[in-house]
């Protein structure tokens, strides 16, 4: 697998909180130390945070809640993700910006691609929070749309409990098989639900390469943000 010089990776907000509501900070300190040695590499690193470990807003649409209102609420749990990463990541003494697509002028800039890239090419890592700004988008669509704004090699998508793209879910089905690597249009026709559809064909449409590998090994942040071998290779073919 190449080196990518540019990635996005997608951090979902599960990580954040090991599992339990709030943030745990032993676990995105370890994520930040990761970020910043990719970054003293020479990799220039933007991420995308979810906010699940406060809120998802369409678990509180299916309570009741009026789905857009339940978007706008899990897009502010992501900025606290944002500015909770931001801080552990300079204390590693890598600079940082947080951009966020919702205007909060005290706590972060707007979200502005140009800058975004402007600040990659100074080594900082750029933080986008508040998703898409929009509600009924999710942070997996909001990662492809961001990778390709700002020009990323490839994106990068972590996930809580899998370690790739298997034909079914290995955690309901334990003789599931893991693919090395896949396009994207056998992704979608097999169904696959790792990422959203909607990521998927972003990344299709424009030959954007993704890689789909999990958070669990101790350093696997670091491998995927240098380009090593690892989880699936989803590619255009």
């Amino acid at each position: 697998m190449v080196m990518s010089r540019r990635v996005l990776l997608k951090l979902s907000g599960e990580v954040f909180g090991g599992g339990q509501i709030g943030i745990d900070p032993d676990v995105v300190s370890g994520i930040a130390v990761q970020v910043a040695e990719a970054v003293q590499e020479g990799i220039e690193v933007a991420i995308v945070v979810g906010g699940g470990n406060f809120f998802r807003g369409a678990e509180l649409s299916q309570r009741g809640m009026e789905r857009s209102r339940a978007d706008y609420i899990g897009m502010l749990g992501t900025v606290m993700n944002a500015l909770a990463l931001q801080d552990f990541i300079e204390k590693t003494g890598v600079e940082t910006r947080v951009q966020s697509a919702i205007t909060m002028a005290q706590v972060a800039e707007p979200y502005i691609p140009r800058r975004a890239m402007r600040h990659l090419e100074k080594g900082r890592v750029v933080i986008f929070g508040a998703g898409a700004g929009m509600p009924y988008f999710s942070t997996d669509t909001v990662s492809a749309q961001r990778a390709l704004e700002i020009k990323a090699d490839a994106v990068l998508m972590s996930k809580n409990g899998v370690d790739g793209v298997y034909d079914a879910d290995p955690r309901t089905t334990p003789d599931a098989q893991k693919y090395d690597q896949l396009t994207f249009d056998e992704a979608l026709a097999r169904g696959l639900k790792v990422v959203d559809a909607a990521a998927f064909a972003l990344c299709m449409e424009n030959r954007l390469p993704m890689i789909v590998f999990g958070m669990e090994n101790d350093g696997n942040i670091a491998r995927a943000l240098r380009g090593e071998k690892i989880g699936t290779l989803v590619h255009a073919g």
